[in-house]
């Protein structure tokens, strides 16, 4: 894909090789398996294992009276938000995609949930482009490039010392999070 315009792809070709994990998981009223295997009804159980590994969620499946075969309720509603993110990110794995995109995926989750998704992404991340779009910057502080989005218009374009040494808007978001509590560092 690498130096084609993307709208010279079909839409499924698109689809096809693109993972997302969104802010709001969206679960069906399933079980674990199966709103894993949306992602790749082909899996085997080894790549399942090695998806809920990754994911951090292999401990939380194991302990289930039901493991896989859990029902979780429409729109997962019997589990927690970092619970769903997980699912989503184990959904990736098994899709195996060269492109992923990260819609806001921590935002709605407690420190401790954040840290274990940011420690599964961290592993999801390898080897893909991904895009990340988000408002924590601690989500996107070690990117390879950062672009900067002021009402709707590309501002800033460089890496998170590039753009804290300018002094600009991004510096003024770091500033602002740094002094809501939000783990951000300068440096």
């Amino acid at each position: 894909m690498q130096g084609v315009d993307l709208r010279d792809y079909k839409l499924r070709q698109l689809r096809s090789t693109t993972a997302l994990v969104q802010q709001d998981t969206y679960l069906f009223n399933n079980t674990l398996l199966g709103n894993l295997l949306i992602a790749n009804p082909e899996a085997t159980p080894e790549h399942i294992d090695r998806a809920l590994a990754n994911a951090s969620l292999a401990e939380f499946v194991n302990a289930l009276p039901n493991g896989l075969q859990t029902y979780v309720g429409e729109r997962g509603f019997s589990l927690s938000g970092g619970q769903r993110q997980r699912v989503a990110i184990a959904r990736a794995f098994l899709k195996d995609a060269p492109i992923l995109i990260l819609d806001e995926a921590t935002s709605h989750l407690d420190s401790l949930s954040e840290q274990t998704v940011h420690e599964a992404l961290s592993k999801l991340m390898v080897e893909r482009t991904t895009l990340i779009i988000a408002h924590r910057l601690s989500t996107v502080k070690n990117a390879d490039l950062i672009l900067v989005l002021d009402q709707g218009r590309i501002t800033e374009i460089g890496t998170h010392q590039e753009l804290l040494s300018r002094n600009d808007l991004y510096a003024d978001l770091v500033t602002h999070q740094m002094s809501a509590g939000e783990k951000v560092s300068a440096a």
